[in-house]
Parts: C-alpha cells; sequence; structure tokens
C-alpha cells in the first residue's frame, strides 16, 4: 500500500489540529490547545488506490521553529494553512514555503494552501488575493 507523507504547517491559532481531526475522526474540535507535534493516520482511497496517508500536526507557535527543517526534510506534502481572518498568518505562508523549498532543495515541492476558519464574517484575506500571490 502506497504511504504518503504529509506535513501541516502555519502559525499559531489558524486551525490546523482543528482541520487534521476533522478529516481524521470527522469530528470539530472548537476549543484551542496549542500543538507541539502530532501525527494520525488514515487509509484513505487516492484515484481507485488504497493509500496510507502519514500526517503530521505540527507546531505554529514561533517556540518550536527549530523543529520545522527536520519535519520538513521528511514531509512528501504539505498544507499551508492560514486563517482567512489574520492577514498575518497568510504572510507568515511565504516563509513556510520558502523554507520548505530550502529545506527540500527543490523549487517543485507538492504544496496545498488552504483558507481556514472561512465560516468567519471578518475577512482579512480574499481568496483572489490568495490565488494571485500562489498560484
Amino acid at each position: 500500500m502506497t504511504e504518503y507523507k504529509l506535513v501541516v504547517v502555519g502559525a499559531g491559532g489558524v486551525g490546523k489540529s482543528a482541520l487534521t481531526i476533522q478529516l481524521i475522526q470527522n469530528h470539530f474540535v472548537d476549543e484551542y490547545d496549542p500543538t507541539i507535534e502530532d501525527s494520525y493516520r488514515k487509509q484513505v482511497v487516492i484515484d481507485a488506490e488504497t493509500c496510507l496517508l502519514d500526517i503530521l500536526d505540527t507546531a505554529g507557535q514561533e517556540e518550536y521553529s527549530a523543529m520545522r527543517d527536520q519535519y520538513m526534510r521528511t514531509g512528501e506534502g504539505f498544507l499551508l494553512v492560514f486563517a482567512v481572518n489574520s492577514a498575518k498568518s497568510f504572510e507568515d505562508i511565504g516563509t513556510y514555503r520558502e523554507q520548505i523549498k530550502r529545506v527540500k532543495d527543490a523549487e517543485e515541492v507538492p504544496m496545498v494552501l488552504v483558507g481556514n476558519k472561512c465560516d468567519l464574517q471578518a475577512w482579512a484575506v480574499n481568496m483572489s488575493q490568495a490565488r494571485e500571490v500562489y498560484n
């Protein structure tokens, strides 16, 4: 069975853990509990093939930034998560993106930009802006 190592990155409080737990357990977590690092596994079907997703939910807090190179080295695909109500979290994505490319020593690395907290009213980042910057 093919296994994919996915890494979820983004600033603290953008909803990386809530997003990951929603995918894995189909359960929405609404309280904030800062993550240091959590790992999850889920069997899924991708293009008619059963695969195993190994998902690493990472710390967004700056005090854990020293751990980033290590998990970026082992990741095969990355979810770059920002909160649509936080322009700063969107700006931080550029730093994560460049660090991933530097650590992987590659210009082309599989990454998906995820705008989270779309249910909130006060958007600070619009989707056309996100597409323009990271397309």
